[in-house]
């Protein structure tokens, strides 16, 4: 049986060696995105499907050496490219992993989280109890991705769903794609970005049931 996982997986690999070339229209996004978690140096954030790792300079930056970034990947092509940038910078404070959202097991808990365009992991019930069981109550939560324009805008959403497909096998659901992060967190506030077709969104995880 194909899994969501698989299907990922094959999507990347033909994407993996162009995809930082493809990912710098969308670098200012994922700066902003990072500045909404208030990284401290010292603490330990954590890097949701990592990709290739263009978030760890930023990560690292906000955590200095004092810090750590954790990170996972499921693509192995991805992964591949993520430790060459890790072996070309030296980054001694980086540890991450060539494993699924569902069962990747950090080293310690973090105290902030980033979900950049991890679509596929997000409408993952299994993969978000996974990773917000490994991350502290109070930690910091910041998100981007893709979603439907408000439903009155029709065919418009066929846009959506088209720059989506390429990249995820839940492509079509996207109008509520934070939905399961939320749930798990207070303060939870998004806003549009990309002219109505994409989000951003920052909240702080609940803690333990009382």
């Amino acid at each position: 049986m194909t899994t969501d996982n698989d299907i990922s997986i094959a999507l990347y690999r033909s994407k993996a060696a162009g995809y930082d070339a493809s990912a710098e229209f969308t670098m200012p996004l994922r700066r902003r995105t990072i500045a909404l978690l208030q990284l401290q140096p010292g603490q330990t954030v954590l890097d949701v499907g990592a990709g290739t790792g263009l978030s760890y300079a930023l990560l690292c930056a906000g955590v200095g050496d004092t810090g750590r970034v954790l990170a996972f990947e499921q693509s192995p092509d991805m992964f591949a490219l993520a430790q060459q940038r890790v072996q070309r910078e030296g980054w001694a404070n980086v540890w991450h992993v060539n494993a699924s959202a569902e069962t990747m097991q950090l080293p310690a808990l973090a105290d902030a989280v980033l979900f950049n365009y991890t679509h596929d992991i997000c409408r993952s019930p299994a993969a978000v109890a996974n990773i917000l069981r490994q991350v502290k109550p109070g930690a910091r939560v910041a998100m981007a991705g893709i979603k439907y324009f408000p439903w009155w805008t029709g065919p418009l959403n066929l846009l959506a769903w088209l720059k989506n497909r390429p990249y995820n096998a839940r492509a079509a659901d996207l109008w509520e794609p934070w939905s399961l992060v939320a749930a798990q967190c207070k303060d939870f506030r998004w806003n549009s970005t990309q002219w109505g077709m994409g989000y951003i969104a920052s909240a702080t995880l609940k803690g333990p049931p009382r």
